[in-house]
């Protein structure tokens, strides 16, 4: 079994309320954090090798140091819990059962940064979260961990909960930002970095759900003994939200030491494919990663077994690997079809896109489309190409990574199964009563 740190006690009851939170370890980890210096806490958190859980993958310790401390200035530390991205729902399993860990984790971050007022911006759909959020914050005032002096150590802190309008560009720090100040969620040009001038000109650090609740077994357990856990840079444990065609979709915590054959078949995990079919593709960190093929997924291109980790899951490159993301793991089987999953994709991208910037703006339509006529009979063989030339002039070329977001799962798409998109338009009336299949995309690839 996995070792679990975050989901260790998400099976008692009441856990989602304080008094039974209290009862089983909650809030040692403040206790422990006022008993050591702001600087001594960062240290830590830079032992521990915990990177950023919300798809990036930065060190958040080295993040943290980055921080400006002017005098006079306050800072500020925002939770973002504006999780949007398809196929990604761990901060949500999080906030909804286990309420009081971020909080703590929130606490012992806002000590460590100086930040007296915290907000925990959340997306707007989550509406029935936000009164856990306040009940649990409730909680914690009455009980003496937010306030004025805690525990009597002179540090002021407290945390407001901010719903947003349910924008998936708000996800992007800097739009987060503009968002929490009442103004359109459109990201800003950087630099200036949010560590120095951030929420209302004032130096800000922005880390995911998971991160932050991530801070409290570190400080528990120490970061050096946490970062003993997992392989490599990609220490600790990281949330896994597992969905498609799997047995047992939900929320996992693994180590990152385990491989993406074990994961996907397992019974520990999601229990393997249903219905006896044949594994076709998956999106092994949130829709925004590349698509990979059966015959890369569970292999590098040189052979080797691919693990659930940053390292693993990147091997190749876009070429032939994808990223860790936000770890929204998503399973296709054989009777899947790339075109009209790729177009969902595109459809969502279009939507969600701010309109600050052109290619972004422009590009995201087309690609819809061209993906749309494909779907659907009216394609050429030439918008393939088509497809390929608008999704490089888009990537790199737009303010925030939305632009990126919406092009590598095209390219992917592409790359990985060309064969299928000509298909549509080879076939176009048979394409749309039933799917190209499995074909090649599960045989086994020769070693390079």
């Amino acid at each position: 079994m996995a070792q679990k740190l975050l989901l260790a006690n998400d099976h008692i009851e009441g856990i989602r309320f304080y008094d039974a939170y209290r009862k089983n370890g909650g809030y040692a980890a403040v206790e422990k954090a006022f008993k050591m210096s702001p600087n001594d806490i960062v240290e830590e958190v830079k032992k521990s090798g915990l990177r950023g859980r919300g798809g990036a993958g930065f060190p958040t310790g080295l993040k943290w140091s980055f921080l400006a401390k002017p005098e006079g200035v306050p800072r500020y530390l925002v939770c973002n819990a504006d999780e949007s991205e398809p196929g990604t729902f761990k901060d949500r399993y999080l906030m909804e059962f286990i309420p009081h860990l971020l909080i703590e984790g929130l606490i012992v971050s806002s000590f460590a940064l100086g930040s007296n007022r915290t907000y925990i911006y959340i997306r707007g759909e989550y509406a029935w979260i936000v009164d856990i959020l306040e009940q649990a914050i409730a909680e914690a005032n009455q009980n003496g961990w937010l306030g004025k002096n805690i525990l009597g150590t002179g540090f002021d802190c407290q945390i407001y909960v901010q719903r947003g309008a349910g924008a998936y560009i708000c996800g992007e720090e800097t739009a987060l930002i503009e968002s929490l100040e009442g103004k359109r969620g459109n990201p800003r040009i950087k630099p200036p970095f949010p560590a120095i001038k951030g929420l209302w000109d004032c130096p800000t650090v922005v880390n995911n759900v998971e991160t932050l609740a991530a801070i409290v077994p570190i400080m528990n357990m120490g970061g050096e003994e946490y970062a003993k856990i997992g392989v490599g840079k990609s220490t600790g444990t990281k949330l896994i939200s597992a969905c498609g065609n799997i047995n047992k979709p939900g929320v996992y915590e693994i180590d990152m030491t385990v491989s993406v054959e074990e994961f996907i078949y397992s019974d520990e995990y999601c229990g393997g494919i249903p219905n006896g079919k044949r594994l076709k593709a998956c999106i092994p960190g949130g829709s925004s990663v590349p698509i990979l093929p059966a015959n890369l997924l569970l292999k590098t291109a040189k052979g080797e077994t691919r693990y659930m980790n940053y390292e693993s899951l990147a091997d190749g490159g876009f070429a032939t690997g994808s990223m860790m993301g936000s770890g929204g793991f998503e399973v296709l089987d054989e009777d899947q079809c790339i075109v009209k999953h790729t177009l969902t994709l595109a459809r969502f991208y279009h939507h969600e896109s701010c309109g600050q910037c052109s290619p972004c703006r422009e590009g995201t339509g087309w690609m819809k489309r061209v993906l749309y006529n494909l779907e659907f009979g009216k394609g050429k063989l030439s918008d393939i190409d088509l497809l390929w030339d608008i999704q490089r002039r888009i990537e790199g070329n737009t303010i925030c990574p939305l632009g990126d977001a919406a092009a590598w799962p095209v390219a992917a798409a592409i790359r990985h199964f060309r064969d299928e998109f000509e298909w549509h338009v080879t076939h176009a009336e048979e394409a749309q009563t039933r799917n190209f299949g499995l074909a090649h995309y599960a045989d086994e690839l020769q070693a390079v």
